[in-house]
């Protein structure tokens, strides 16, 4: 075989490079290694439509399974890559297979933080929620009048909570920082959101934190909160946040910090290896980020792609993002990272309202709620360059910014 390639990981990032690398005629020996026993699926609906029964898993493909074979795209299933041998070039394989490589490619993802199990963690009843595998145990235990708690007021928690809700089960977020979507939004859109839950019956807790998970026959009965409360529960979702997977490239000798240190076009420290996704960490506007989005894992994956077989330059991404939670729809353009000052505005409809970020006077980033054409014209501007000033936004129709 000539010049193969191998890719670890079987999520979207791994998906996209493979489909790029083939869209632009290049033929070389490809095998994708993913350690779950299906193939690469989108992950999003795995907390929202396919936790509650409305999406059969097959919809979830990334690609029909006939793709593969007519693009001679080799999919090893339920294998797990466990070393790198970066002399010899060859990844191994779990069961001790070893597969040769000119050009690896790391797209090994994150992993869901959990509670420790000193304090309850390991108790059967506690979720966290990465793959298909955690979703289908979770959905057995979506029962409508069962006590959920969130534990962690981000995306995938209130994802989570919303669907809870749907379902009929009581849910309670608890929330160690003082409000939820600290990490990732202004205050102005974290009051939007909980407002949104409370109409919807959620029992939000913020600076609140769990002290222990109460088990009773090794299941999850209940939690105690630092403060002394206790609630009760029969099941938990944990949602803090998730690690990225850069065990194999530390091993390797590769450079990691928080991630998979990448250049412009996706390389490591050792130029015959790529990284992708959520477990890479690149240079972005003079600093260095890791983004953990679906856009980010498909666009990165083919500028990886295309840079590899000379059709692409540096990586330069226009971040964007969405959450559905119960009918609402929440859309992101850009980052709002290094932002000193907001501004909300309301949309033509009830319930629909954008905030937008500004740094040096100049916006950088909008959060819209239910609110499609402030998201499409931030989105537009970003992407252009073009610099548009708070007073812009309070005084010009959304036509007029883009004109």
């Amino acid at each position: 075989m000539s010049d193969p390639i191998v890719i670890i990981g079987a999520g979207q990032a791994a998906a996209a490079f493979a489909g790029k690398l083939r869209m632009l005629g290049a033929d070389r020996p490809l095998t994708i290694v993913g350690d779950e026993p299906v193939l690469p699926y989108q992950r999003p609906p795995l907390s929202k439509k396919y936790l509650v029964g409305e999406a059969a898993f097959d919809r979830l493909l990334l690609k029909p399974p006939a793709w593969y074979e007519t693009n001679a795209v080799t999919m090893l299933t339920s294998r797990r890559a466990v070393a790198i041998d970066r002399a010899g070039r060859l990844v191994r394989l779990e069961d001790g297979e070893e597969l040769p490589y000119a050009t690896l490619v790391l797209a090994t993802g994150s992993t869901p933080r959990r509670l420790p199990a000193a304090i309850g963690g390991h108790l059967a009843g506690v979720y966290t929620l990465r793959g298909k595998a955690d979703a289908d145990a979770l959905m057995a235990d979506f029962q409508p009048g069962r006590r959920l708690i969130v534990v962690g007021g981000g995306y995938v928690g209130l994802e989570t909570a919303a669907v809870a809700r749907t379902r009929g089960l009581e849910v309670t977020v608890v929330e160690l920082a003082d409000r939820i979507l600290q990490r990732v939004a202004a205050p102005a859109t974290a009051d939007l959101v909980r407002t949104l839950h409370r109409e919807h019956g959620v029992d939000i807790l913020e600076g609140a934190a769990v002290a222990r998970l109460i088990g009773a026959g090794g299941r999850l009965v209940g939690a105690e909160l630092t403060d002394g409360r206790v609630i009760d529960a029969d099941l938990a979702v944990v949602g803090i946040g998730v690690a990225p997977n850069a065990e194999l490239a530390a091993a390797a000798g590769l450079a990691v910090d928080d991630g998979i240190l990448v250049d412009e076009v996706c390389r490591t420290t050792d130029p015959d290896i790529l990284a992708v996704g959520d477990c890479a960490r690149f240079p972005y506007r003079g600093r260095s980020i890791r983004l953990e989005s679906v856009q980010n894992a498909f666009d990165q994956g083919e500028a990886a792609a295309a840079a590899l077989v000379g059709a692409g330059g540096a990586y330069q991404p226009q971040p964007w993002f969405w959450s559905d939670q119960y009918d609402a729809k929440l859309q992101i353009a850009g980052l709002h990272h290094g932002y000193d000052d907001t501004l909300q505005t309301d949309g033509p409809r009830p319930g629909s309202h954008a905030v937008w970020y500004f740094a040096g006077g100049r916006m950088i980033a909008v959060d819209a709620l239910n609110f499609p054409a402030a998201f499409v014209t931030a989105k537009k501007l970003l992407e252009a360059g073009k610099a548009v000033s708070r007073a812009d936004v309070e005084t010009k129709p959304l036509k007029e910014l883009l004109g």
